[in-house]
């Protein structure tokens, strides 16, 4: 079968939630996949950063051919032999005391949400129903019921009310518009260190640690989303690192957490707010399960064994820099930190067309927001492929009038 025939199959049989560019991926190894002609192309999305490892890392596919052979599933109605050391190396790899396994990003969301609600109630003294969120616009945390009622994109949210009260939405990168949403019924405020989905909005120095003050001041959770941001992406472990005494109370965890093998999300935080969970309370079938956790230390240990927040600070500030060399009318800004970057074209452009010609060329991105394209390849990418990359990038770029 061809390319087309693959695309024609989707599209007959799968719902139409998507519009992913036309480009099918049979094969991928490290930073390249390819399609079922055998054209070559350099992944630039990485899976939405689930792929910092690159793709079919051979630790990783080692892990699950290892565990393949023991134990793959027990339920949470049983131990096993592999979520403790897991969840081990989780909280020493984050510095938090404790962690709560699940399966997708979105989950973990729901989690934190769950915890600062139920934290509320019995730690900080409101009454149940009562609880608020403080939440920002242009945000992305996932797509369940709860966490649209959160989003300010329509394409997220319309028709799908009545909505889950309880969130109050701010302006990002704005902490006074944080501090004048606070009430006495205020749980939490959630955000992500650097905004994904918008276009790679990175926020101003001092937003985060002010946000963190805010919270401790009022007695409130700071939840950090680092689900597309964390693990390396930014060039530190996870991206609130960028700013010293920024530590939030719960991060949520997801991605590469699972190394582009499998979904494998968590929460992390210390004791005094986890331990608002108690059996039956929360939980999930598959959550921390034998071969997700075998998949999650090794993907932890690849983070760790190479380097790969140095590389992607390293090769993140080469990127920016030659990229914002280009001389190319359109483009109004490039904007990232480590290997998470956007370029952003005038408002009104239409950067699917751009994406189009960058995966004739070989290289595969997104746009984003119609004008944004977001440019996160795997952090096992080398200078020589970085370079190699960004000649194609600037190949079609200055042919942009």
């Amino acid at each position: 079968m061809k390319s087309n025939d693959y695309i024609a199959m989707d599209e007959k049989y799968g719902a139409h939630n998507y519009h992913p560019l036309p480009v099918v991926i049979s094969w991928a190894e490290g930073c390249r996949v390819k399609d079922p002609e055998g054209k070559t192309y350099y992944d630039f999305l990485s899976a939405y950063s689930a792929v910092n490892q690159g793709h079919r890392h051979p630790k990783i596919i080692k892990a699950v051919k290892d565990q393949l052979e023991l134990c793959t599933l027990t339920s949470r109605a049983f131990h096993n032999d592999r979520m403790g050391p897991f969840l081990k190396k989780l909280c020493e790899f984050t510095g938090f005391e404790m962690a709560l396994p699940m399966n997708t990003g979105a989950e973990a969301v729901e989690t934190a949400l769950k915890c600062a609600r139920r934290w509320g109630v019995e730690v900080k003294g409101v009454e149940n129903g009562k609880q608020e969120i403080i939440c920002v616009e242009e945000n992305f945390h996932g797509r369940t019921l709860a966490i649209i009622s959160m989003s300010s994109d329509p394409d997220a949210y319309v028709n799908y009310g009545p909505y889950c009260p309880g969130f109050k939405r701010v302006p990002y990168a704005d902490a006074s518009a944080i501090e004048k949403a606070v009430t006495p019924n205020t749980v939490a405020v959630i955000i992500e260190p650097i905004q994904g989905e918008a276009g790679v909005f990175v926020p101003p120095a001092g937003y985060l640690k002010s946000v963190r003050d805010i919270c401790t001041k009022n007695k409130m959770l700071f939840i950090c989303d680092e689900i597309q941001t964390g693990f390396s992406r930014t060039g530190k472990r996870f991206a609130w690192q960028h700013e010293e005494g920024a530590r939030p109370d719960i991060m949520c965890l997801g991605k590469a957490l699972g190394g582009g093998i499998m979904p494998i999300s968590a929460i992390v935080a210390d004791h005094d707010v986890m331990k608002v969970f108690t059996p039956g309370t929360h939980g999930s079938t598959f959550g921390g399960n034998p071969l997700a956790a075998a998949v999650g230390m090794a993907a932890l240990d690849v983070l760790v064994d190479e380097k790969l927040d140095e590389n992607a600070d390293r090769l993140g500030k080469i990127f920016r820099d030659e990229v914002g060399k280009i001389s190319c009318p359109k483009i109004k800004q490039v904007r990232g930190k480590g290997l998470l970057n956007a370029v952003v074209f005038e408002k009104g452009f239409e950067a699917y067309n751009v994406c189009l010609s960058l995966r004739d060329s070989g290289l595969l991105a997104k746009q984003t927001h119609g004008n944004i394209i977001r440019f996160a390849p795997p952090l096992v990418i080398t200078e020589k492929e970085l370079r190699e990359a960004i000649a194609i990038i600037k190949s079609v770029f200055e042919q942009i009038k």
